[in-house]
């Protein structure tokens, strides 16, 4: 099976229009934690030279304070990288390839595709909070579920792990930004399997 060279960190970035229902009740996210883990599922949108591409895998993330551990598998299993980040380097590692490293994670997504892939909103994302355009903090409810981050990421939490507890946690998030002068649309379907 050949894996697509971009695959893991589209993955790892990783990552529609309809409206919220109107009369959800205002429950809150879960409290925000420097320490978890999640595994999940993710799709990944983007163009290529103007060719619509698309990525598909599972996700295992582990968050302990600022160091976050991303391992990235294909659709059947087979893990295809780690990713590792600390305030000091982010470091991939693929199986029959050089490991690449850079003093951060957007400059280690950028110069390896050639554009910057959210992860280090994903630290927040993941569990129902952002930063909004204005610099506020979001947190995410079934009654208030989309927002546009400070760096022009749209936010659409699209289901719950169980929304009839009094805090609940994100089980589907879309992830979009559009095309600019500076990059291609991308567009990041993120599923998290419970806990």
């Amino acid at each position: 099976m050949r894996i697509h060279p971009l695959l893991p960190l589209a993955l790892a970035a990783l990552l529609s229009a309809c409206a919220a229902p109107a009369r959800l009740p205002e429950v809150p996210v879960a409290a925000y934690s420097e320490t978890i883990e999640l595994n999940g599922r993710l799709s990944v949108n983007y163009s290529k030279d103007g060719a619509p591409e698309s990525l598909s895998g599972k996700f295992n993330w582990v968050q302990a304070g600022e160091r976050i551990d991303v391992s990235l598998a294909s659709p059947l299993g087979q893990t295809i990288a780690k990713i590792t980040v600390t305030p000091r380097e982010a470091t991939l590692v693929q199986s029959d390839q050089v490991t690449r490293s850079a003093p951060d994670i957007d400059t280690l997504t950028m110069d390896t595709l050639g554009w910057r892939l959210p992860v280090t909103g994903l630290r927040d994302w993941l569990q129902g909070y952002a930063t909004a355009q204005d610099g506020s903090r979001f947190v995410a409810s079934p009654a208030n579920n989309e927002v546009v981050t400070k760096d022009g990421w749209r936010l659409r939490y699209v289901s719950w792990q169980d929304d009839a507890t009094a805090r609940v946690q994100p089980r589907r998030i879309d992830v979009s930004r559009p095309a600019s002068l500076q990059s291609e649309a991308l567009e990041i379907r993120i599923v998290i399997d419970p806990a």
